[in-house]
């Protein structure tokens, strides 16, 4: 089995002030530990296009990306929310991370490879329809389900969310898709403030409680991602791949390990392995704190890869 890793040096040129947590080191810290670790020699390595303006529409509303652009054009930095900084690079950063899931669903369903990691920035899970917030501009893992459902004509598509921050802009882009089943886990009360606890139909959220670790979030996938999934059957999983629960992360209260991160992709693997022809395209999100961030993304592909 390969995987495919998709990356861009376009996303490293976003650029953030000095004190914010996203910024292009992350991506540094991934792939010293890939190197590290030796999975770097195995990897299939591409590069990521230019999402089009058709990809992101079909997620995101034409009138916010006219403004994105806009306010851009008239300012060097512009805040778009407490959280979210936009710079001169910054749209083509965006533009190169949610690119990079449409490669990977292409490199996919086209039978070059079963697995995909997209390790771009800035991440996306948080941006809504017509929103930016919480670091994120597009939402680079629902273009990538989008283009699944227009281009492949799939039905089913699973999304599993496990990142310390709840995925309000997923969920609200498919909120009335029942071609898209989300199986989140989240830090509970917490950013964004939304996220409450569901259990049935396409929306699967598992709350965690602050401090909670590997046998909380065991038990809420077994108990509740496990049964949905089996009874969806997905054609394809994407998952937004979080890692800011890890315990030496400060941007959460969580405290996962790269143990935690290992079982749940090999949970993701054989439900993959076992409805979806082992489709599995993962997408960086959070994830801060930069020695636990590389071990931990280590730790999800050696997991995938079996």
């Amino acid at each position: 089995m390969t995987l495919a890793l998709i990356s861009h040096p376009d996303c490293m040129l976003h650029q953030t002030v000095s004190y914010h947590p996203e910024t292009a080191e992350r991506l540094s810290a991934i792939h010293d530990q890939l190197l590290a670790s030796g999975l770097e020699m195995i990897l299939h390595h591409y590069q990521a296009p230019l999402v089009t303006r058709e990809q992101l529409e079909r997620v995101h509303d034409a009138f916010y990306l006219d403004e994105l652009y806009r306010k851009l054009d008239s300012q060097e930095q512009v805040w778009l929310d407490a959280d979210t900084i936009m710079m001169p690079d910054t749209l083509t950063a965006a533009g190169r991370a949610a690119g990079a899931v449409v490669e990977a669903v292409d490199l996919i369903m086209e039978g070059h490879h079963q697995l995909a990691f997209c390790a771009v920035r800035p991440p996306g899970h948080h941006a809504e329809r017509d929103k930016a917030m919480g670091f994120c501009l597009f939402n680079n893992v629902a273009v990538g389900a989008a283009h699944a459902l227009e281009v492949y004509d799939l039905n089913r598509v699973a999304i599993i969310d496990f990142d310390a921050h709840f995925g309000n802009g997923t969920e609200q882009i498919f909120a009335e898709s029942q071609q898209v089943l989300i199986c989140s886990s989240f830090q509970h009360p917490f950013y964004p403030g939304s996220g409450e606890p569901k259990y049935q139909g396409h929306i699967i959220n598992v709350p965690l409680a602050a401090g909670a670790g590997g046998a909380e979030l065991r038990t809420g996938v077994e108990k509740h991602w496990l049964p949905a999934l089996e009874a969806f059957k997905p054609e394809l999983i994407l998952i937004s791949a979080g890692f800011d629960g890890h315990r030496e992360d400060d941007m959460s209260e969580l405290c996962l390990v790269e143990d935690d991160y290992a079982w749940l992709s090999e949970q993701i693997k054989t439900v993959a392995d076992r409805d979806a022809g082992g489709r599995i395209v993962s997408v960086l999100e959070g994830g801060y704190a930069l020695s636990a961030l590389g071990r931990s993304v280590v730790a999800h592909l050696k997991a995938l890869l079996g």
